[in-house]
């Protein structure tokens, strides 16, 4: 049988589950679906905005929800640091627009400071679905609440080459610690492109882990003195960025 009747043969076959899986599950190195929607700072296509940054695409239930208040509110305080980082921020909500503008005063008020971010209309559930936050069957009335978008509370640190460096899930009850989003942003820039891996609970300024791909030798000509903890562990001086 021609390989596209084979192909044909084979997805006709499958379930609706198993087809989702088949395209649509976004695994890290993965280029990033592009999309183009409006938001609160206008009509965004998203690879053109992350542009030569990283990027950190983060979604919510639904706005005037009290958890999510909390999360917009840290992201609006660490915007300094995201700016050092040179990483731009994108929130994505299933509400449209106008509720954005409105809940932003909330927002603004409770983190002292203004949420600057673009914050996406997502009422069709397209970037919810192309990024697989709800089941492809999910469909959302007029009248729905946070427990209808549950599942639309994921976290995507996106490099300038526009693949998905880490995926983060998280139920609604657990506020995301953006901290340690910001930990984990360090972590894949300092080991972007260097033959080099960071440790259980890393933070800037910490030694790192020398790749296997280097041995003792080159590992020394590269970063200096190494510490040999074992033939297969040994941990040097972060690089300077």
């Amino acid at each position: 049988m021609a390989l596209e009747g084979t192909l044909t043969l084979y997805l006709c076959n499958l379930t609706k589950q198993q087809l989702r899986i088949t395209f649509m599950t976004i695994r890290i190195n993965d280029i990033a679906p592009n999309f183009t929607v409006n938001s609160t700072a206008g009509m965004l296509t998203l690879h053109d905005w992350i542009g030569d940054s990283y990027a950190i695409l983060f979604s919510h239930p639904k706005d005037f929800t009290p958890v999510c208040t909390t999360e917009f509110s840290a992201v609006a305080q660490l915007a300094p640091e995201f700016s050092k980082r040179n990483t731009k921020v994108m929130g994505v909500s299933v509400d449209n627009v106008e509720e954005h503008k409105k809940w932003k005063r909330d927002i603004d008020a409770f983190a002292g400071t203004p949420a600057d971010f673009p914050i996406i209309d997502d009422t069709s559930l397209l970037v919810s679905k192309l990024y697989e936050m709800l089941p492809a069957d999910a469909y959302l009335t007029d009248g729905r609440t946070p427990a209808d978008s549950a599942t639309v509370r994921t976290v995507f640190i996106i490099g300038p080459d526009k693949k998905v460096r880490l995926t983060m899930s998280y139920p609604m009850s657990v506020g995301r610690n953006f901290a340690e989003i910001l930990r984990a942003l360090d972590a894949i820039q300092i080991t972007d492109g260097a033959p080099i891996a960071t440790p259980a609970n890393w933070v800037p300024g910490q030694d790192v882990i020398v790749g296997l791909g280097l041995n003792d030798e080159q590992a020394k000509e590269r970063f200096g003195e190494i510490n040999i903890e074992l033939p297969y562990l040994r941990f040097a001086k972060a690089p300077k960025k």
